[in-house]
């Protein structure tokens, strides 16, 4: 894959959770993916949170950052009125937290796409009026 791949939440979860119904086309993605993966850390929390009860599921997610298999380049901080501005502008979808940072990374990261199980990538958009590239199972061919 040559675009920068931005992860969400899902496909983290699922690549660690062989349990998890998007687990085999998880796996398949990340074969076909260069490293450092880029992400944020409200990705990294929900991932956390998520598989709390896999075992050894949140200490997976953290060894994948320290080895650089995930990068988190982005600082909320920076980025705070940006992000402010999508969660206004999506919230009757509603926007998380994270999907407001991944679609700000799109934004600063004009060559990547978001690798993600969530539909609402479809809806949202980037600088305002631009598709967001994605792949998910939804469109994959």
């Amino acid at each position: 894959m040559k675009n920068r791949v931005i992860l969400d939440t899902g496909p983290l979860v699922a690549l660690i959770n062989a349990r998890d119904r998007f687990h085999e086309w998880s796996k398949m993605q990340w074969a076909d993916m260069e490293p450092p993966l880029l992400t944020c850390e409200a990705v990294i929390s929900e991932a956390c949170f998520l598989l709390r009860n896999t075992g050894g599921g949140s200490r997976t997610v953290l060894e994948l950052l320290e080895r650089n298999v995930l990068s988190i380049p982005f600082r909320l901080m920076e980025d705070a009125g940006p992000i402010a501005w999508l969660l206004k502008k999506y919230a009757d979808i509603p926007m998380s937290l994270a999907d407001a940072c991944l679609v700000r990374m799109s934004e600063l990261y004009a060559d990547s796409l978001v690798l993600t199980l969530d539909a609402d990538f479809n809806i949202y958009r980037r600088n305002k009026r631009k598709v967001i590239p994605t792949r998910s199972p939804r469109n994959i061919k």
